[in-house]
């Protein structure tokens, strides 16, 4: 993996945003295909970017690798959206992109408790990846993704992010 950088995206790259999200499939996501005209529709009701929610690119050597959508910003406990290309997929840029927002969360809402994060059980690579960066499995709710997938959520607590400990449940 070359060097990543993050940079927040802007009504400028709306276009931008809608192509990439429908350039490729998703298959750990409630919709694996993307409508790029309904990413512009959410683009201009402000789903990107708010009060509650901003994103941004994950960059690879200058490259758009992936993005990071963080939402309910307002509440102590956000979460996010990650997606990266399927080429940059297994080489540690989603690891360092949730150690990235993981830091920037924190270190931006300093009234944030703590951090969540959703995903398929069947995503096993999420999963281990949220374990590589302290989050702790809280929660496996059967078929809550779908008639047939479990969804499981993990959470990173602000004093175990700053202590570099992993507090299990009791």
């Amino acid at each position: 993996m070359g060097s990543s950088d993050y940079r927040r995206v802007t009504a400028a790259d709306a276009d931008q945003v809608a192509d990439f999200l429908a350039a490729e499939s998703w298959p750990f996501h409630a919709r694996d295909t993307v409508d790029p005209d309904r990413v512009r529709q959410l683009w201009r009701s402000g789903y990107y970017d708010s009060d509650g929610s901003c994103t941004f690119w994950i960059l690879v050597d200058e490259e758009r690798a992936g993005l990071i959508h963080l939402f309910d910003l307002k509440q102590d406990r956000p979460t996010f959206d990650l997606r990266l290309h399927q080429r940059f997929r297994g080489k540690g840029v989603g690891e360092h992109a949730v150690r990235w927002l993981t830091a920037y969360l924190f270190r931006e809402f300093p009234a944030l408790r703590r951090i969540e994060g959703t995903t398929r059980a069947d995503n096993a690579a999420m999963c281990r990846l949220f374990l590589r960066c302290g989050f702790v499995k809280e929660s496996h709710r059967r078929r809550a993704w779908s008639e047939s997938v479990d969804a499981v959520g993990y959470a990173i607590l602000r004093e175990d992010w700053s202590s570099g400990t992993v507090t299990p449940i009791p």
